[in-house]
This record gives C-alpha cells, structure tokens and sequence, in this order.
C-alpha cells in the first residue's frame, strides 16, 4: 500500500524505522519452523524451504509462497527494476503451472505498462556558491523531474522563511523566477509535506529546502530515482525541489539566525541535469474460465499488488529499527515523523535493542522485503488460484485473476489497467482486493478512527474498506460468507469512514476498479509499525490470519460467481477521471 499524501514518503529525523512485534498463531507449520536456525523473537525462521503447495488455502502453503516471494534475492521488488521483473516471473511460473488462461497480451500472462523513470545525473550536475563549490548528495540533492536541465546562472536567491509557518511566506509573484529557499524546524516533517510548498511557490524557478544533513546518505539513491506512468507532462516552468545542506544555507546568507523573509542570496551558479528514460514494469492476468456458457463472459476479479519500495544502498541494524518503531511510532510509515522520544521510551528502545542482540546478535539489513505489503496479497491471491483450478467444481462466472505491479508508486499497474482491460471492463462483476493481510494482532496499531484513536487488531482481525459504497448487496454477502461459513473473522469498518483522513479506500489498487463502477471489497489487516520498513519480513508473519482472509476471499468470490445475477450497483459511481473521495 502506497504512503498516504499527508503521511508521504520519507520521514525526516530516524527515517529508517519500522513495525511492532506480533505473535503469530501456533500451527503445525510454526511448530515445524521453530527448529529452523537462525530463528527470531517469534520463533520462525529467516528461511523456510517448505513443501510443495496443496489445492486447500493452508498456513503451510501461505508460508512457503512467501518464504520465496519475499527473500532478499528479489530485493524489495520495486516497480521498475530487475527484481520486479523476477518477481511476475515467479507468479508467471505458478499460473502456468496451474493451467489458468493467458489473459495478458499476445496470448501470454504479461501486460506491459508503459512506465517512465526519472533520475538525477549526478556527472552532469554541478553548482557553486560564490566560487565555492556544493558537493553532489552532500550539499545539494534535487528532487528528479524528467529531461530537464536547470541552470542557475543569474537566477536571484531569496529566503522564504520556514516550512512549518506558510503564514510569512512571500506572496506567489514575488518569488516568479527566483530560488526561494526554505529552513525547517528542529521537528522536521516527511518529504512529501515539506515539498507541498511547490503550490504557492509555482511561479519560482526553484525550491530549496534546507534539510539534506537529516537525510541518511544510504537512502538518497531511492529517492532521487522515481517512475511515472507517463512522460512528465509539467511544463518547464514548474519549479524543481531541492534539498540542500546548512553549509550551503549558510553560504548563500551567512548566518541563518535572525533571518528575515525577502532577505537576499548570494547567486548560484551551475547546473543540475535530470534525465527520463522507459523502464519495465507489468501486470500479470489470468482467467479461470466460468463453467456456466451464459455467465462465462463474465469475471469475478481478485487482486493484489506484485511490487514493494525497493532496497537502501547501505544497512541498518534490524532490531534498531524495529526496536525504535515499535515503541516510537507503531503505524510505521503512516505514523507522524519527528518523534520526541520520552526517556521512558528512549530506556525501553535501548532494552529491546539489547535483548534482540542477545538473542541472535547484530543484523544488518538494506532490504524492503514487503513480506505483509503486499507480499501476503500476492501469495494468497496464488492460494486462491491454486484452489479453484484444481477444484473438481468449476464456478459459473470465470475468475480473473490479476496482480498489478507499481502500486506503491501510485496504483500504476491498476490504473493502466482499468483503463486498458483485457477483458471488456463491463464483464468484471466485482474486484476483491487484497493488500497487507498478514498481521492484525491485539499488539499491532492498526490504523486510526477518524476521531484520531488508535484502532487495534485482535482474534480473527481484519478490515473491510469500499464493501458498500458501490453496492449493499456485495457488502451483505461478504458479511454472510463469514457467519454461515463459520470463518471466524471480525470485521473493522473504521478506517472506511467518509471522510477517513487516512484516506485508505483510495490508497490501493480496488480504487481503480470502483472508480469505473465496479463493486470492490478492499481486504486487509492493516496497518503496524513494520510497514514500509526494512523489518516487514515473513517470519513475523501471522499465517493461519493469512489462511482465514484467503478463505474468506475465495468463498466471497466463488458466491458472487455463482449468483443467479449479477451484483446490483445501488450507489452512486464516481468520475473515472476525477479526484478519489474517501
């Protein structure tokens, strides 16, 4: 699941840092791990060869799938990469071996999207102040916009105050043409929220943010490389973002102490060069086809998403990270940045640190493996497809099963394909969605009620988002499917609220479906503070919860499939080009 825009992307202060422990339910499978070495604080190991997968939704299979879906040797899966690509080839490999249909392009399971990477050329980049020269990554680091060159030669230099007070910042035609430069407060703030600056400084040639120290060096090389779905269509005179160092705030004002807003720069000099250029990234589809001739042409479709965020280029102490989270922020990435740590909680972080090394000593890790995002989604989406293609009993309707890719850089792999089907898109019935299913402990922080508690998992946890907003009778069904299928699960509607700040019901890929009318169910377990971190990793995963889901999934879809008619639509569709509203 992508970061929410208020929470976005890269937190300042400790910006590596993940989610809380949780205990996974004993199975026979935990049973079976827990003599497996290395093992971790939950008893299951860093590696798990498992055994070949059954035609029933078990922890077992659950956790073999993802044992291999999330090791490090597919390094974070990031849309765009290498790593991605052998990621869908895996899933590529499953259907195949399953018998389901091709339904990607030229008769294969693949659908290519036409993604766009934008990057800093560092060779190519080079500025001064004064005559004394800014060090590349260590003094200036620019945000990419794609093929563009910007040259400072002449450009005025103007203080614009901090990025946590809008309240004195020059009026938008002062700064037409200029760099504006921004200092922020000791608090910090995510990458994201102290670039929303961009809007009122839209006519300014540049933004610079005086923030770059806070950044660890390691992590600058993921965010100076971004992928788009689309050529970058901004026009030249958009400003680019930058992050520049206090040495380099200092030598364009001297001291920043007292600093007035309008106060005068000295001139920069040189160049900063972004390069654009295509990159891979694809779907994977495929068709159960339906039993009934009158209904085949139909589809029930199941989802998850195939990529995750990638990898640093340095490491980290693992039980620093997830020490520190859990205590500090236990939504993880989706928890607010720039946390003052009580000396209460700095004791009990240093504690589980030191308890952690005891136990298993230091471990060094760099990778987002994205064990629950969305790793959980994408094997149990297998799961499922595993049990209906070797069902003796062929549901009425077909089941279209597609795993999108680029879903955490901005629903990419859906949104292509919502808007390029390969089946007509009125034939899709209902999308089921699945993204993080995997946790849901009475210990994780699941999310927030839109009055700003905090909500908890539990027994038989898991959240439903969307089940009602495009049909009533879609959200009955699945609440049937789990009392007279005996499932055992509790459903959470909080984080589905209108008006949801957390905004989930359009932070992952069932969005793209209801926004061209399509019923969606939106099945997850939400939120903890491994979540976009390095320590989402499968031996903290919650199985027999995945197994539930799974089952509740493919019971749900085998009911719609096999209605007498099709689910009736009884609200409001949005616009398929207008703004998502929670």
């Amino acid at each position: 699941m992508p970061l929410s825009r208020t929470a976005a992307s890269l937190a300042l202060g400790v910006l590596l840092a993940a989610p809380v422990l949780i205990h996974a339910q004993a199975t026979a499978t935990t049973d079976r791990a827990r003599a497996a070495a290395p093992k971790t604080m939950l008893g299951l190991p860093l590696k798990f060869p498992g055994k070949p997968t059954t035609a029933a939704i078990t922890p077992a299979d659950l956790m073999t799938r993802l044992y291999i879906y999330a090791d490090d040797s597919l390094m974070g899966r990031q849309v765009g990469t290498e790593y991605n690509l052998r990621a869908t080839a895996y899933i590529e490999r499953e259907v195949r071996r399953l018998g389901l249909v091709p339904a990607g392009e030229a008769g294969g399971y693949f659908q290519n999207i036409p993604l766009y990477l934008n990057y800093n050329d560092s060779a190519a980049s080079a500025l001064k102040v004064g005559g004394e020269a800014l060090t590349y990554g260590k003094d200036f680091f620019a945000i990419p916009r794609a093929g563009r060159t910007l040259a400072f030669d002449g450009v005025p230099v103007i203080y614009a105050g901090t990025t946590s007070d809008s309240t004195s910042w020059p009026a938008p035609d002062a700064v037409a043409g200029k760099a504006v430069v921004l200092t922020v407060p000791a608090t910090g703030g995510s990458l994201r929220s102290l670039m929303s600056s961009a809007s009122h400084f839209g006519k300014a040639s540049a933004i610079l943010v005086a923030v770059l120290e806070r950044f660890p060096a390691a992590l600058l090389p993921r965010i100076g490389r971004s992928t788009a779905l689309r050529p970058d269509t901004l026009p030249d005179t958009a400003p680019t973002s930058i992050l520049i160092s206090s040495r380099a705030a200092t030598l364009l004002f001297g001291s920043l102490d007292n600093l007035k807003v309008g106060a005068a720069g000295k001139p920069i000099t040189g160049t900063i060069t972004m390069r654009e250029e295509r990159a891979p990234g694809r779907n994977v589809v495929a068709i159960l086809p339906g039993s009934d001739p009158a209904l085949k042409g139909q589809y029930v479709a199941i989802g998850a998403h195939n990529d995750h965020i990638g990898f640093n280029h340095a490491p980290v102490d693992h039980d620093s990270v997830k020490a520190y989270m859990m205590v500090a922020r236990p939504q993880g990435a989706d928890s607010p940045s720039g946390v003052t740590l009580t000396p209460e909680q700095t004791t009990r972080i240093r504690a589980l640190i030191d308890s952690l090394h005891r136990e298993h000593g230091v471990r060094l890790d760099s990778i987002y493996n994205g064990a629950d995002d969305d790793g959980s989604g994408t094997v149990s989406v297998l799961e499922i497809a595993e049990a209906f293609a070797k069902s003796p009993a062929r549901p009425k309707r077909s089941i279209l099963f597609v795993w999108h890719t680029g879903e955490e850089a901005g629903l990419y792999g859906s949104e292509y394909f919502t808007d390029h089907p390969t089946v007509p898109r009125d034939s899709i019935v209902a999308q089921l969605n699945m993204d993080m299913v995997g946790r849901g402990a009475a210990t994780d922080v699941t999310g927030s009620a839109k009055d700003g508690g905090d909500l908890h998992g539990g027994p038989g946890y898991v959240q439903l988002v969307g089940s009602r907003r495009l049909s009533t009778e879609l959200g009955n069904l699945i609440e049937d499917v789990n009392k007279t299928g005996n499932l055992g699960l509790a459903f959470d509607y909080a984080i589905d609220a209108n008006g949801h700040p957390q905004r989930i019901y359009c932070r992952s890929d069932h969005y793209e479906y209801a926004r061209y009318g399509i019923p969606v169910v939106f099945f997850t377990t939400g939120g903890h503070s491994d979540y976009h971190q390095v320590t989402d990793e499968p031996q903290y995963i919650d199985y027999a919860r995945m197994a539930q889901v799974a089952t509740l999934v493919h019971d749900s879809a085998l009911r719609v499939a096999n209605l007498d008619h099709r689910i009736v639509v009884d609200k409001p569709k949005p616009d398929p080009r207008g703004r998502c509203v929670q």
